[in-house]
């Protein structure tokens, strides 16, 4: 347990000013307006070459379309599929639908005697789990794929960030994310919201199998969020919408956040232009899913931390 040491040190709670001053209503909900000023002028220097890049391909693909006499039917369609996939996975990629219909046939086929290997009385919630998983997997890459690949077969998949070759040459412009991020989260993991809110998974603390097993469920999703998000959308939109698409994106990107803690849900808006418009600049979503699961797994490791509840025992 002594590589956990500098988590518990961090996520300790201490008096201090910043810590009251974070705690105070209004000084709270106000805090993220100065934070984004301070850093527009930072990203807009870092990509502004990026977007303009984005805006000339933009307007060469729809001028050459205008001059065919023919409409852009992109953004029609990559908005509707994207705004029927976010629904659905809001109201039945959750409890709500395993707790209406799988978990009662899951406890009645256990109760039976039947799939005892399931061990359903131990491990329900994980199952839950495995469901919001799944629904995330078909949600933000089976479905928008397939059918971005049914409308418009000319498409390449991998140039929805897919591609690895450059991923290393990168890496550094990443590292310097998680230099600005980590800090910024280990601010907020001293929110009270933040230690009752992470890991979504309430019993991985019960054993290091529940937690490995829900960071592995968990670590899915990030993948096919990024591809959702900074893959599939920028790639369907950016020929339409150039830097536009970024922007964009980033707006239903923090709205899945509502519910979250404050803090994290306003400082999605600016993880989403920066990962969106990395992910434009290197064509790829790799190093922006490293990124997302090193912080997620910190924020899991850290909440834990908080409450003392790191697991003890290697099985429940």
């Amino acid at each position: 347990m002594l590589f956990l040491s500098p988590i518990s040190f961090f996520a300790r709670p201490a008096a201090s000013p910043l810590h009251d001053l974070l705690n105070n209503a209004l000084i709270k909900a106000g805090l993220p307006v100065p934070a984004m000023l301070l850093m527009a002028p930072i990203v807009y220097w870092f990509f502004r070459d990026t977007w303009f890049e984005l805006d000339r391909e933009a307007q060469e693909e729809r001028g050459a379309l205008l001059a065919q006499g023919r409409l852009d039917l992109r953004p029609a369609v990559a908005f509707v599929i994207a705004a029927v996939i976010l629904t659905v996975q809001e109201y039945h990629g959750g409890h709500r639908t395993f707790d209406a219909y799988l978990r009662p046939w899951l406890a009645e086929k256990y109760a039976r005697g039947g799939w005892k290997w399931l061990q359903f009385d131990r491990f329900a919630d994980l199952y839950h789990y495995c469901w919001w998983s799944f629904m995330r997997v078909a949600g933000y890459a089976i479905v928008p794929l397939s059918l971005w690949k049914l409308f418009f077969p000319r498409d390449r998949l991998l140039d929805f960030g897919l591609r690895t070759k450059g991923f290393s040459r990168h890496l550094p412009i990443y590292g310097l994310c998680l230099a600005v991020v980590i800090p910024a989260m280990l601010v907020v993991a001293r929110q009270p919201d933040f230690g009752t809110y992470y890991p979504f998974y309430k019993q991985s603390s019960r054993s290091w199998f529940d937690l490995v097993c829900w960071e592995i469920l968990y670590f899915v999703q990030f993948f096919t969020l990024e591809l959702f998000f900074r893959g599939w959308w920028l790639g369907a939109m950016r020929r339409s919408l150039g830097s536009g698409a970024i922007f964009a994106m980033a707006v239903p990107y923090c709205m899945i956040h509502y519910g979250k803690p404050y803090l994290e849900a306003n400082g999605a808006i600016l993880a989403g232009i920066v990962l969106g418009s990395l992910s434009m600049r290197t064509r790829s979503i790799y190093a922006g899913f490293l990124v997302h699961i090193t912080v997620a797994l910190s924020m899991d490791l850290l909440a834990l931390a908080n409450r003392n509840a790191l697991p003890r025992q290697l099985f429940p």
